[in-house]
């Protein structure tokens, strides 16, 4: 890889004085490791005086809490520090010109990299890191808009590279200085950026930190008070751009991000096992990576709903349904409220009362919130009644009188407590309740498909299904604001999730900051949004805008153009992608005997075998096992992404766990099999035909779907 150098020098020239920069680099970088491990040493004397009362010790810290928090801090930065993942010091670099169009850099030099380094921490950085507003030129500037700079170099590196100074094979000069002559030129002419984006791919999914395009950059660095949707076509990068935007919040706004915490929401195991290096290979550690399932309340699932109840539970009509419930607990006051004070007793009239309690639920505060606050006015009725008898009572009498037994027992009649269990298992188990609740809102046939056969003799005796958590979820967000919640969340995949799903991510989010990412094209659940508007209302964020990704890096033009045929019989408004690589391979294997089919798929992985990086079969579930009786008669061994496993070479999956996961050589087995495995099956097989990086291979022994034709 060449580029244009600075004059007088040669390539080499310019490779070696690059290679001693990166002797440079690491060098501080293993000085900051032992300087913090050092930090953690002193920090354990400092603890260790502290616990001995050593007066020589004693004020380095404050005191004994502070020394231990220090000490956590401390060790916390050296652990991720010294467990940070090796790698290139830096991917590029900017010069900016000596005039004043560049401002405060003018004549500056400086080296992109992953993250941060320097000789101490005040020192200059030898390298930036890709989230710094100076950094943000290095995405976004051009021949028309340099922004000051004049030269952006790439560095190219070896495949897997540990980031030695031997590692460096390369690099490009991009002159953007208009005085030099410069052309506009888009990413993808940069032969080192096309090499990495085409690289093979193997094991878990790589960041893009060196290839981010300006639109998706424009993504990363928008600020956590607005929550984006992306829109964005097979390869368009839009899993990548969630996560290195969950990156730069943390990095600019750590103080509102960290505090409340960072979520990253993804639809099975297999896709986040995949996503999983993304975020610690930017340095981010601390960040919580799970399944919507997985933010439910652990409980034992042992009953299974019908196919109709499902859809209901699922359904947007259910959160209405479980309020009316819920509330239907509360009641008007049946009678005046009398409090023993000594030798006195209060009395609160009955009309009193029940305005408390009919205001109180029109502000339609959370359920226990509603509870408390009816505890505080009727507390105050009495402090009134107090007041004009003897003067102001004081807290105590406040406090005193909000525990009485005579309160309690009023706030039980008109305001019990109640637990999740209990709302859900009366609704359900009783046909009576799911009237009232669901009146004008579910036909007495969707009644009967919701109530149990048998109605348990207690909330603690049911037997909950899978969709039953969250009903229960629901009716506990209800109840209370739920205790675990987030300063920002990641939510990929976001079309195949129900609105019940939608409302449980949106109570975890703490201040209503999202990151959606989907593809209408590729939803392929029973109730998969069919446009964004209502899918962001369930998920709390109404006001989000919906960016489309279209420009496609990761799916040859070939493949994603087979694919884009099916966007006619998917029902859904989305712009057919477009992709930058006029490269990769569309092949077809028709077979005329079914039974020769999995041999066929075999032998076709046995020949992709003989390149570089991975290989999937995808197929629908049912022959999924035929096909791996095939493969290892052949001598190959598959993994199985359903339990958890990435295999170095080989992937054998079904079509329903292919979404999000990339593969350099895909072999796709009878497509119409996957188009006719229920109504969403379009969906799914518009999903597989863009899983293929480089090479896709069609065999069927059936003619293909009408839409792929």
């Amino acid at each position: 890889m060449t580029g244009d150098t600075t004059p007088g020098t040669t390539l080499g020239d310019e490779l070696t004085d690059e290679r001693g920069y990166i002797d440079v680099c690491r060098a501080a970088l293993d000085r900051t490791v032992d300087a913090a491990r050092e930090r953690v040493l002193e920090g354990a004397g400092v603890l260790a005086g502290q616990h001995s009362g050593d007066p020589a010790e004693e004020g380095v810290a404050g005191d004994g809490a502070s020394a231990e928090a220090l000490g956590r801090h401390l060790r916390s930065q050296a652990k991720e520090l010294s467990e940070a993942p090796e790698g290139p010091p830096f991917f590029g670099r900017l010069d900016f010109v000596p005039g004043e169009e560049a401002g405060e850099h003018r004549g500056q030099r400086y080296y992109i990299g992953r993250r941060r380094i320097a000789e101490h921490p005040s020192a200059p950085p030898l390298v930036l890191d890709w989230r710094a507003p100076v950094s943000r030129a290095f995405y976004q500037a051009t021949a028309r808009q340099p922004g000051g700079v004049a030269v952006r170099r790439r560095f190219g590196w070896a495949p897997g590279s540990a980031g030695t100074a031997a590692d460096l094979t390369g690099l490009e000069d991009e002159p953007l200085d208009g005085a030099a002559g410069a052309t506009a030129q888009d990413g993808l002419a940069s032969r080192i950026v096309a090499g990495e984006i085409e690289r093979p791919r193997v094991g878990p999914m790589r960041d893009i930190v060196a290839t981010i395009q300006p639109e998706q950059d424009d993504l990363v660095r928008s600020g956590p008070a607005e929550s984006v949707c992306v829109q964005g076509a097979p390869g368009t990068g839009k899993t990548a751009v969630g996560l290195h935007r969950a990156a730069y919040l943390l990095y600019t706004y750590p103080r509102k991000v960290e505090r409340g915490g960072l979520l990253v929401l993804g639809p099975n195991s297999a896709f986040l096992g995949y996503i999983s290096e993304v975020l610690p290979s930017l340095g981010e550690v601390g960040v919580r990576q799970c399944r919507v399932d997985d933010l439910l309340a652990e409980r034992e699932v042992r009953a299974e709903d019908g196919q109709e109840a499902v859809a209901l539970k699922h359904g947007a009509r259910m959160a209405i349904v479980l309020q009316r419930a819920l509330y239907a607990r509360v009641r008007a006051p049946e009678e005046p409220l009398a409090v023993p004070d000594g030798s006195y007793r209060w009395r609160l009239p009955e009309d009193e009362l029940r305005r408390v309690v009919e205001e109180t639920r029109a502000q339609a505060p959370p359920y226990e919130v509603g509870r408390e606050r009816v505890r505080a006015r009727t507390v105050a009725l009495l402090r009134a009644l107090a007041e004009r008898r003897a003067g102001p009572p004081g807290a105590a009498w406040e406090r005193r009188m909000g525990r009485s037994r005579a309160v309690t027992r009023f706030l039980d009649s008109v305001w019990p407590r109640v637990t999740p269990e209990e709302v859900v298992a009366e609704l359900l188990g009783s046909r009576e309740a799911l009237a009232a609740a669901g009146q004008g809102l579910l036909s007495p046939d969707e009644q009967s498909a919701l109530l149990w056969s048998v109605r348990p003799r207690s909330p603690r005796s049911a037997k909950w299904s899978a969709a039953d958590l969250l009903l229960l979820d629901e009716v506990a967000g209800l109840i209370r604001h739920p205790e675990e919640s987030y300063g920002h969340v990641v939510v990929d995949e976001a079309q195949d999730l129900s609105p019940m799903q939608c409302r449980a991510v949106a109570r975890r989010s703490r201040f209503g900051s999202l990151t959606v990412l989907g593809d209408l094209a590729q939803g392929t659940t029973p109730w998969a949004a069919g446009d964004w508007p209502a899918q962001l209302a369930h998920l709390g964020v109404p006001e989000a805008d919906v960016v489309p990704l279209t420009t496609g890096f990761r799916v040859p033009a070939a493949i994603i153009e087979t694919a884009n045929r099916l966007l006619g019989a998917l029902n859904v408004a989305v712009p057919p992608a477009r992709s930058l690589r006029p490269d990769g391979t569309l092949r077809h294997i028709r077979v005329s005997d079914p039974a020769e089919l999995n041999r066929a798929v075999a032998e076709a992985v046995g020949t992709a075998l003989g390149s570089e990086g991975s290989v999937a079969v995808i197929a629908d579930g049912a022959r999924t096992a035929g096909l791996r009786t095939a493969l290892e008669a052949a001598g190959i061994t598959p993994g199985a992404p359903e339990a958890g496993e990435l295999a170095e070479r080989v992937t054998l999956l079904p079509a329903d766990l292919a979404k999000g996961l990339e593969y350099d050589h895909v072999v796709l087995a009878e497509p119409a099999e996957i188009a006719e495995s229920g109504p969403r099956g379009l969906h799914r097989l518009y999903v597989v035909l863009t899983r293929a990086v480089s090479r896709l291979e069609i065999a069927h022994a059936r003619d293909l779907p009408h839409a792929m034709r």
